[in-house]
């Protein structure tokens, strides 16, 4: 079966961007073929990791959203680029951010010309696994949509019917975690399907008393997949070397060039945990991956 779920919190900086291209990459090496769909209209933040994305802000080219409102301008594979970590990228376009706005409308079309089975929600879910059946050729496919509550997070979330949830040990953290049951809960009843939590996953985490009392409380009421500590070196690096965190380390990136990066044990201990997560996350769906990650260090100081 393909893996799919979509990464998601409500709350900005929670390191959602990172986690979807640190986890596409841990889902590579476990042997799984990956897919990582860039749906966020604001930044396009996993398009520039990747070098993906040159036509973002061409009108005329041909993008994932005009597939999804049954307007292509091409083969949706012709939009998958390889990248040069493991993992394919499917990038943003800014047509993203009219969305929904042209989704109201297609709307209002269907409903004048008497079509009421018109579903908002299941574009991406029709795009993904009916029109292009990239089941056939993915293991593991992650969508990254913008994280406020609009049509491309419902229609990520009503395709891949699973969610990665990134969040910080703060009380903003916990707040959020709680705003997005009530959330999913409310998409359930009106989607008619369930939404199942694949993952939390803590990042920025701290030795303080208060940091670990909110662990505490996250891991007793979701659970919690795995910690990261504060990593902000790495995570900001990543943007230098256009990559995940596994190439910062290898490579051994630091000011933006590659091999002047000493071995860090604690950064070596973040990547073995984000390998453990994408394990967590395998078992959720039963799957067994047919390799065991390795981390090679290459070309440091």
């Amino acid at each position: 079966m393909t893996m799919s779920y979509t990464v998601y919190n409500e709350a900005g900086g929670a390191h959602k961007t990172t986690t979807g291209v640190n986890l596409s990459e841990a889902h590579s090496r476990q042997g799984l073929n990956t897919l990582y769909i860039d749906g966020d209209q604001q930044e396009a933040n996993g398009t520039y990791l990747k070098h993906a994305g040159d036509d973002r802000d061409d009108g005329d080219a041909d993008n994932l959203v005009r597939h999804m409102l049954g307007q292509p301008r091409g083969d949706l594979r012709d939009l998958i680029q390889t990248t040069d970590e493991g993992f394919d990228v499917l990038p943003a376009h800014d047509m993203i951010e009219d969305f929904t706005e042209l989704l109201l409308k297609r709307e209002d079309f269907e409903t004048n010309m008497g079509n009421d089975d018109f579903n908002r929600f299941d574009h991406l879910h029709r795009v993904l696994w009916q029109e292009n059946s990239l089941q056939d050729d993915y293991d593991v496919i992650i969508v990254d949509p913008n994280a406020q509550a609009e049509n491309m997070l419902v229609n990520a979330i009503y395709a891949t019917r699973t969610i990665v949830v990134p969040a910080k040990p703060a009380g903003k953290g916990s707040k959020s975690l709680k705003g997005l049951s009530g959330l999913l809960s409310a998409m359930s009843e009106e989607l008619g399907i369930d939404i199942g939590v694949a993952a939390v996953i803590l990042s920025g985490v701290s030795n303080t008393a208060t940091h670990q009392r909110y662990v505490d409380k996250i891991d007793a009421e979701y659970g919690v997949a795995g910690q990261i500590g504060k990593r902000e070196s790495l995570m900001d690096e990543m943007w230098d070397a256009r990559g995940s965190a596994f190439k910062v380390v290898e490579k051994g990136w630091l000011d933006g060039e590659p091999g002047k990066r000493g071995v860090r044990d604690r950064e070596i201990d973040t990547l073995e945990t984000i390998l453990d997560i994408a394990d967590d996350i395998a078992d959720q769906f039963d799957v067994a991956p047919p390799n065991t990650p390795e981390i090679k260090i290459e070309g440091v100081a």
